[in-house]
């Protein structure tokens, strides 16, 4: 994290250099294409490219571990689901059905499986570019590149200002739940019962919903005083001038989108499985 408090971190990457235009399309290519599939072979194949940018970000582990492990805990339950309530929903995609595993009410199926692991990854694919896309645009020059493509920059504005303030929410967090535990409080597991644990987490969570109201009163106080708003166009000081990289970027995730369409309306329909 930045020493701006924003989920920016510095850094002399390519990602760090390109314009935020270049990477809010990258972003929005990406995930077009994650959603067009329902291929592993596809995802595999954006699971390594994902892999290289992300170590080219040069970002740093310790802030994509977590990250990490909420990914691979939301697949898990994503799977548990799945697999509980449609046992049979590969078979219905494939038409063909090779039973595995009994759970008493159903059989899980092979194909069902192999969906399984097709969606896990589907999702998996996501987080790369998502985390790049985070950690290599600053919060200003986000809403920059969102008003340069069409969005309003009150819009602009808004989300930069819900970038910017995460980090704080979550440091007031972590002080609330301190300043807690040291009158003796229960958070964690062992320190009391469930019931009492979650409800000693009301007592972070109202005086910091409570903090936050009076954030954006102030921030919005702040704005009105300045006139936002006033003018139908602002300028930015945070913009980045598209650069010949950027244009080489642009066309490259251009081809890809118009690679991916045609793959999809002429080789790839469907799910695949490999019969």
């Amino acid at each position: 994290m930045s020493r701006a408090q924003t989920l920016y971190i510095d850094g002399d990457s390519i990602f760090h250099k390109l314009s935020g235009v270049s990477k809010i399309l990258l972003f929005i290519v990406w995930t077009m294409i994650t959603v067009m599939f329902l291929d592993i072979r596809i995802f595999a194949a954006m699971a390594v490219i994902g892999a290289i940018m992300l170590y080219f970000s040069q970002i740093p582990w310790k802030t994509i571990k977590p990250l990490l492990w909420i990914m691979i805990a939301f697949n898990l339950i994503n799977i548990i689901f799945i697999l509980l309530i449609t046992p049979q929903y590969g078979s219905e995609l494939v038409g063909t059905s090779t039973n595995l595993i009994n759970i008493g009410y159903a059989y899980i199926s092979k194909e069902t499986l192999f969906y399984v692991l097709t969606i896990s990854l589907k999702y998996a694919v996501l987080m790369p570019i998502t985390v790049i896309f985070i950690f290599t645009t600053h919060p200003s020059e986000f809403a920059s590149s969102l008003n340069k493509i069409g969005i309003p920059y009150k819009i602009a504005y808004a989300v930069n200002i819900a970038f910017r303030y995460i980090p704080d929410v979550q440091r007031e967090y972590k002080d609330i739940l301190n300043a807690q535990q040291s009158r003796g409080l229960a958070f964690k597991k062992g320190e009391g019962s469930v019931v009492e644990i979650l409800k000693n987490y009301t007592t972070i969570f109202v005086p910091l919903v409570s903090s936050s109201i009076k954030r954006i009163e102030t921030v919005s106080n702040a704005m009105e005083l300045r006139s936002f708003g006033k003018k139908r166009k602002r300028t930015w000081y945070s913009y980045k001038k598209l650069t010949v990289a950027d244009f080489i970027f642009i066309a490259v995730c251009i081809a890809l989108l118009v690679g991916a369409v045609y793959l999809k309306n002429n080789v790839i329909t469907g799910f695949y499985y490999p019969l």
